[in-house]
């Protein structure tokens, strides 16, 4: 019988040395010569008539080999399981073993080592004594006319007036890369491209005043756009952000259409289209609902941050510690190549930082009940087809192409595990943001939209 022994070599760290004697692998041995035997087809044979004797010398020491180390690592995955030791990756074969002393010609005890990195145990903060800043943004009725502005547009009616007469028209234009004269250059950059006349600068914009299909007009971008549709535009035109005189080069932008988008009309028929599940007969009523649509969008925002918040404060307040020695051995030897010594010691940082959360992200769900469910990943397979597919209208959960979907999808083990890690990290999250006390402040659209772009340039 097989003798596992265990000694620490460190914190979170132990060696594990598993003997074998003969009596623990010379049975399967001898019986996998036999199966060799039966099926072997070797010329000058009959099929599963192959002698023992030519069965061993052939496959006899790939064999003996096989067997010994099988033996071995069911005797080390038994110990564990016994002992119910929870452990970090796969354990790691030592360098002091050599598969070369298992000779079948000499069966005797046999004897290889491996190290573990133990779990560590580790207490979560208390989260009910958190007290995070979340933010309560304010609806203005700005925000409230851009909005019905923007819907009306949308649900608007394309005409096509002669000429340009306002900021409100949308151009067709076919950009040609040209000389100050407006000559085309040779292998210049060709593009077709439909803009507002309002995405020009102000200073330019009389220029288009009064333009018609097939007129043109000859400038540099510098000149027609400011920074922030500048860049927009050089990178539709496929110029190099960081290319100096890009802003610098001339186009002869031509007209290819004049469109205007007639907006809807604010009435009941309007109302219908947008809110189809309601019944809203008044411009107030309507305003109402739009209001509180936008207040769901920027709670969401806010929900996000906080949990944001949450997550950056679990990780800070929460101290484990790690077995770095095996740890930095199993990412330099477990992947696809070794990493060189400067690279694990790179990535190493990054790397216990999300093993950290991924040890808290298990604790919390687990003492709490939040495990992903089967409909919990179907309804993720279901978001994410409605989500590739766009608004396609109707029930599109009854349709017989998303069964089939999320069947497949079910059965797909890379989705299945992103689909379990983003629930669970979902819930966590969520589940955290009803145990804290959070000090509620009322802020701007723009003063949380400015919070939100520092801290993304903060934590990147």
């Amino acid at each position: 019988m097989g003798v596992v022994t265990r000694e620490n070599i460190g914190l979170l760290n132990d060696k594990i040395t598993v003997k074998v004697a003969q009596d623990d692998y010379l049975p399967s041995f001898q019986k996998a010569l036999k199966e060799y035997s039966k099926k072997a087809n070797i010329p000058g044979f009959r099929k599963g008539m192959v002698p023992a004797g030519v069965i061993k010398k052939m496959y006899g020491n790939s064999v003996f080999t096989d067997e010994v180390l099988r033996s071995v690592e069911k005797q080390l995955t038994d110990y564990m399981a016994s002992e119910k030791l929870d452990i970090f990756a796969q354990p790691l074969p030592l360098p002091e073993n050599d598969a070369r002393q298992i000779q079948m010609n000499q069966p005797e005890e046999y004897s290889f080592a491996f190290e573990v990195g133990l779990k560590p145990l580790f207490n979560l903060p208390d989260l009910a004594g958190m007290k995070p800043e979340s933010y309560k943004v304010t609806v203005t009725e700005e925000m409230v006319n851009e909005e019905i502005e923007r819907l009306q547009v949308r649900n608007g009616k394309m005409t096509e007036p002669e000429s340009v007469s306002s900021d409100d028209h949308v151009l067709n234009v076919s950009f040609q890369e040209s000389d100050e004269a407006g000559n085309p250059l040779e292998g210049g950059i060709k593009k077709d491209n439909s803009l507002l006349v309002k995405y020009f600068n102000a200073g330019f914009r009389s220029n288009l005043m009064g333009k018609k299909k097939e007129d043109f007009l000859v400038f540099q971008l510098s000149g027609a756009f400011d920074e922030k549709e500048r860049e927009w535009i050089t990178g539709d035109l496929g110029l190099s952000g960081d290319e100096q005189d890009a802003a610098g080069k001339f186009f002869r932008m031509t007209i290819t259409k004049v469109g205007l988008v007639e907006k809807a009309t604010l009435d009941e028929a309007f109302f219908k289209a947008v809110f189809p599940a309601k019944e809203i007969s008044s411009e107030d009523a309507f305003r109402s609902e739009v209001r509180e649509e936008i207040q769901q969008y920027w709670d969401k925002q806010t929900s996000h941050q906080l949990q944001h918040s949450l997550y950056h404060e679990l990780l800070e307040d929460t101290k484990i510690e790690f077995p770095e020695s095996f740890l930095k051995r199993w990412l330099q030897t477990g992947g696809e190549k070794p990493k060189s010594h400067d690279e694990v010691e790179s990535e190493f940082p990054s790397f216990t930082n999300q093993l950290k959360w991924t040890l808290i992200l298990d604790k919390i769900a687990r003492e709490n009940n939040l495990e992903a469910t089967e409909e919990d990943i179907k309804a993720f397979a279901r978001q994410q087809l409605r989500g590739y597919m766009g608004n396609m209208g109707g029930n599109m959960d009854e349709q017989p192409w998303m069964a089939d979907y999320v069947n497949r999808m079910m059965h797909d083990r890379r989705f299945i595990e992103d689909a379990v890690h983003r629930i669970r990290t979902d819930k966590v999250l969520a589940f955290a943001e009803t145990q804290v006390s959070p000090t509620e402040k009322s802020v701007s659209r723009e003063e949380f939209t400015k919070m939100q772009d520092e801290h993304h340039h903060h934590h990147h």
